[in-house]
């Protein structure tokens, strides 16, 4: 089976300028994926905003259906797709650049996944204005690949541990455990202040919002907040760090973060509405302090994906995999001035 491929029923190819509805048959390779998904690497050269358009407009149909972007598809499933015009938006596809091959540092690879140490700095996917990210990178870097998929995702500016399944299979599998809590997700974090050895769990509700300008924030909320969604981290201190009062530095504490909910910006979030934000982080940290922090020679927010546990997709069997941080990451406490 050809990659990411899908049977078409409808009439020979139309020319640009004659769109018409085409009908494509869902392979086994797609079975329970997004629509949206399907849709983004099976119909060439159409705008995500665009796609979300016709979803929404009720255009698009599954087996005669309305269908939301999130519906889960069959194998089998014939869906429909309206006719759309290439030619009007082929100027906005052709400045955007394609991703450069590019390879990351392999943890662990088998016939059916790979995990990748991910740079910081660096998106796992295109858009929002990244033009790619990891995945398109790597696909490209793979041109033989029949399926690359993300499993989870990292903020641009966190670094560690990424999951990438090679097969459908596994990428259900996969993140059925992601969504069912059943795999073990611990990142570092430096933070500043002494974090309480007695404060073990952070159990509060978090709720996204926009600024003015656009941009997706995350904040604290209550339970009877009907936009709430449950958050929960585990937390154990690994190091306590003294203040450095000729450095102008505060006391730090380094942090063993497990995760039991992904939440976006969940563990930067809990740290800083507890009153020890993460030193680095540029959304929800001590501004003052970050500044005092680039000067010592810490580059970046110093969050880091370095454990998982999960089940692999095949054989079950346990897998713990550990990524340790590289030496971009340190405590400035630590750090002898020059």
């Amino acid at each position: 089976m050809a990659p990411h491929s899908f049977h078409k029923m409808a009439a020979p190819t139309p020319s640009p300028q004659t769109p018409q509805v085409q009908f494509l048959t869902v392979e086994e390779e797609w079975d329970g994926q997004r629509l949206d998904n399907f849709l983004f690497r099976t119909v060439k050269g159409v705008p995500k905003t665009h796609i979300y358009r016709i979803i929404r407009s009720g255009e698009v149909r599954i087996n005669k259906g309305r269908a939301q972007a999130d519906t889960r598809l069959a194998t089998g499933d014939m869906i429909r797709v309206p006719p759309v015009r290439l030619a009007s938006i082929s100027t906005e596809q052709a400045k955007a650049p394609a991703a450069p091959a590019k390879s990351f540092p392999i943890l662990y690879e088998d016939d059916w996944l790979l995990a990748i140490d991910k740079p910081a700095g660096v998106a796992v996917h295109g858009g929002s204005g990244v033009s790619f990210g990891v995945i398109e990178q790597l696909r490209a870097a793979r041109p033989e690949a029949r399926f690359l998929e993300l499993v989870h995702r990292l903020d641009r500016e966190t670094s560690g541990i990424l999951l990438i399944a090679k097969k459908r299979s596994a990428l259900v599998h996969l993140q059925d455990q992601f969504r069912e809590r059943s795999t073990g997700k611990t990142y570092l974090a430096l933070v500043k202040g002494h974090w309480p050895l007695n404060k073990k769990v952070v159990d509060t509700p978090l709720r996204k919002y926009l600024l003015p300008d656009g941009e997706r924030r995350v904040r604290t909320t209550t339970k009877d907040d009907a936009e709430s969604m449950r958050s929960l981290s585990l937390v154990r201190v690994r190091t306590h760090y003294e203040p450095i009062a000729q450095q102008g530095l505060p006391a730090t504490s380094l942090l063993e973060v497990t995760i039991k909910t992904g939440r976006t910006h969940q563990i930067r979030v809990h740290t800083a509405s507890s009153g020890h934000p993460i030193a680095g982080d540029d959304k929800y940290g001590d501004f003052d302090w970050n500044k005092r922090l680039a000067k010592q020679g810490l580059p970046r927010m110093f969050l880091h994906a370095w454990r998982l546990k999960f089940s692999h997709p095949s054989s079950n069997e346990a897998i713990e995999l550990r990524c340790e941080p590289g030496a971009d990451l340190f405590n400035p406490a630590e750090r002898t001035p020059e």
